[in-house]
């Protein structure tokens, strides 16, 4: 396995922007270069150290779904190869963890689809009986399966600050109702059909957000990544039982360790910086992030 990389350093292209995880650089007016680090976030604060080949895994894994996911909605896919448009010497940080993409204008909201009750969905329904405005039966338990999938969307937080649940009329307020709609409908429709596939392997999808944008003709387009135990709650069938957290495959191994550990006797206090990952929590995590991707794709 090549070398962790921490931060990309292209200086061919001109860089776009960091996000927590991906670097973008521009290719033109029409193109954008997406690298996957092995950044890893929690409680969205940056963790100070790699999880090695993290942005490698994420990266194979979101091509699988696209390619699984084609025909329900265009993606931001070009075909074209990553290492084409950066110099010889540059290709090592590209190679195997970055996508060629189509510049899109991107909206500014999350799409969450929850088929099952967990994380900030599961604290809100206990205070109020519903997530995001949708109502849900009484009595439902924690990480209990959801009677059909729910649309629950989020405003896109700036780096370091934390997502925040809107309901659908909010959203609807914001990019209009039709497109809204449509971004409702279509992401309950890749929800659905990527999880009834993965349970075929094992493997719970018990919420997963996707992000969309809009090409020069106005045509939405799927975007960023998509159902990598980043971006998703990835659940082991063989594991799950309601009424506690499941065993996950995304980062929940990592958070549940962060709410632990204690720092001059206090709890950590989520913001940054971040209490060092010790070898073996980095190591759990790549495990987890290498069984989900071979489970999926065997």
């Amino acid at each position: 396995m090549s070398q962790a990389l921490l931060q990309s350093s292209i200086t061919s292209l001109p860089l776009l922007g960091r996000g927590k995880v991906r670097e973008n650089y521009a290719v033109g007016d029409d193109r954008i270069l997406m690298i996957a680090s092995d950044r890893l976030s929690a409680f969205d604060v940056i963790m100070g150290e790699p999880i090695p080949g993290k942005g490698a895994l994420l990266t194979r894994m979101a091509l699988f779904w696209f390619d699984r996911l084609q025909g329900l909605v265009p993606n931001h896919l070009t075909g074209d190869d990553p290492l084409s448009v950066v110099t010889p010497e540059e290709r090592e940080q590209v190679a195997g963890r970055s996508m060629l993409v189509k510049r899109l204008k991107p909206l500014p909201v999350e799409a969450v689809v929850r088929g099952y009750l967990a994380g900030s969905g599961w604290a809100e329904y206990q205070a109020s009986g519903s997530v995001c405005g949708v109502p849900l039966p009484a009595g439902l338990r924690n990480a209990d399966k959801l009677p059909a999938p729910i649309f629950t969307p989020a405003t896109k937080a700036e780096m370091g600050d934390h997502d925040e649940n809107i309901s659908f009329e909010t959203m609807a307020g914001i990019i209009g109702v039709d497109l809204a709609t449509r971004v409702r409908d279509i992401s309950i429709q890749l929800y659905q059909r990527a999880a009834d596939f993965a349970l075929t392997k094992g493997i719970i999808i018990a919420d997963t957000k996707f992000e969309f944008g809009l090409d020069e003709n106005g045509t939405l387009t799927l975007m960023d990544e998509v159902l990598t135990p980043d971006s998703s709650r990835y659940w082991p069938v063989e594991s799950y039982a309601p009424g506690c957290n499941p065993p996950s495959y995304d980062k929940q191994f990592v958070r549940d360790w962060l709410e632990a550990v204690r720092i001059d006797g206090q709890p950590w206090g989520k913001t940054g910086p971040a209490p060092a990952l010790p070898a073996e929590v980095i190591d759990r995590t790549l495990q987890k992030y290498e069984e989900a991707l071979q489970r999926l794709t065997a």
